[in-house]
């Protein structure tokens, strides 16, 4: 274990372009690739590099987190490891002010991490997938003498203006940042030099940039000396205010990397996972991706057509036809129905109607009924819908919503226990 490494996990954000999966829970408790939490990504990156001092800052919606957290990472009574939440709250030194911003998150907590000038603080988002030995990126920062490493997915031109760029020289030292460029020429001076190009896996003679990833090691001391002024984010605010004044490196970083922020992003995600070789691979015995350990029996398939598709534990799917989908924990699928690019999050509990409740039972049971097409759908937990209903997102446009029925880029959403009538066609 490495004492004297403090990870700090964001996860305070809204997450408005999320929603309505975030309605009712912030973005590192929304379900990922059936069985997950997108929290779960980076907990899992940092105990499998050895860091065990992990601190989760939080704000909005927090309930559904809080759960997932006290019920899945408990630590040995006589190891050094602990994970702790901390929630925006009001105080008299701190007035009536929640978190202004990630880096606004962090300097209202530093005081309860007590850390020394020479630990270092290593900040990571709390709503992407990847998979990356953080001892190597801590390394490189210590080595290197720098006040602050960050770490950037080298990417090609074309996506160039979807990100902050950095401009970094032959030692990895950062010269500049370049807000989501609209031309290449805005940033030529921020092409990846040769000598760390031909490292990439791509091997053309294409031009790569670094991107940040939002993935930040600091040294105690130079973090608390810039989060003593001014400042509520990283990005917008402090990064570029130690451009001169202190030594600041990259860490390039050249496996899958994805930035969770969007529907689309996130549904796009989601199905790549069932590809016969995903560019992210959950089946990695050596550094596992921990969850909570539920109590379910295996997964039911009857007489169903399954094809691409990840299947989580307590599903019962009954003479259905799936098509690269992700059904979530306990999800019934009923007798003729139809799924394609459906990501289903399932249920927190199965429908159990006895004898004696059988008359204030809910008309339309738990998951998805008889004779049902669904396409280009994510459906969220406790969703009843009924028999002969048709969904799909077609025809209608960006921002639609009825019922709890809602269209963001071009996929659509069934907010969380929503009840759908027999017979429906939206």
């Amino acid at each position: 274990m490495r004492g004297d490494v403090y990870c700090v996990i964001l996860g305070g954000g809204r997450g408005n372009r999320l929603y309505p999966l975030t309605k009712t829970r912030c973005k590192p408790a929304v379900p990922l690739a059936g069985k997950y939490r997108l929290v779960d990504i980076p907990i899992s990156n940092c105990l499998n590099s050895g860091l065990s001092k992990i601190y989760i800052l939080t704000q909005f919606n927090t309930r559904s987190l809080h759960r997932h957290i006290e019920t899945t990472y408990r630590f040995d009574t006589f190891g050094n490891g602990t994970i702790e939440i901390f929630s925006a709250e009001q105080t008299n030194t701190a007035g009536e002010q929640w978190y202004a911003g990630t880096a606004d998150a962090v300097r209202k907590n530093l005081k309860y991490f007590n850390p020394r000038p020479n630990d270092t603080i290593l900040i990571l988002s709390g709503d992407q997938l990847y998979r990356m030995n953080l001892t190597d990126l801590i390394d490189q920062h210590r080595n290197s003498g720098a006040d602050l490493t960050i770490a950037a997915k080298a990417i090609p031109e074309h996506k160039i203006s979807s990100f902050g760029i950095m401009e970094i020289d032959e030692n990895l030292r950062i010269r500049n940042f370049i807000e989501k460029p609209q031309h290449a020429d805005l940033a030529a001076a921020c092409i990846i030099p040769k000598r760390f190009r031909s490292t990439l896996s791509d091997r053309s003679s294409a031009n790569y940039y670094l991107a940040s990833m939002g993935i930040y090691a600091f040294s105690a001391k130079a973090l608390m000396e810039v989060l003593s002024g001014e400042g509520a984010d990283f990005g917008k605010d402090i990064l570029p205010s130690m451009l001169n004044g202190y030594n600041m490196c990259g860490y390039i970083f050249d496996g899958f990397w994805e930035d969770i922020g969007t529907i689309r992003s996130f549904f796009d995600t989601n199905l790549m996972l069932t590809d016969v070789v995903p560019e992210f691979d959950f089946f990695d015995a050596e550094n596992p991706i921990y969850t909570r350990a539920r109590y379910l029996p295996a997964c039911k398939v009857n007489s169903s057509q399954v094809e691409r598709t990840l299947l989580s534990d307590g599903c019962i799917i009954t003479n259905a036809t799936l098509s690269r989908c992700v059904i979530g924990l306990r999800s019934v699928i009923r007798d003729g129905t139809y799924l394609e690019n459906v990501l289903m999050f399932g249920a927190d509990y199965f429908d159990c109607v006895s004898a004696e409740n059988q008359q204030t039972a809910p008309k339309i049971p738990l998951g998805i009924g008889k004779h049902t097409i669904i396409k280009n759908t994510i459906i969220d937990k406790n969703v009843r819908i009924g028999n002969n209903v048709y969904l799909t997102p077609y025809g209608k446009p960006d921002g639609y919503e009825n019922n709890g029925l809602h269209v963001k880029d071009g996929i659509l959403c069934i907010a969380r226990n929503v009840e759908i009538s027999d017979n429906t066609i939206i």
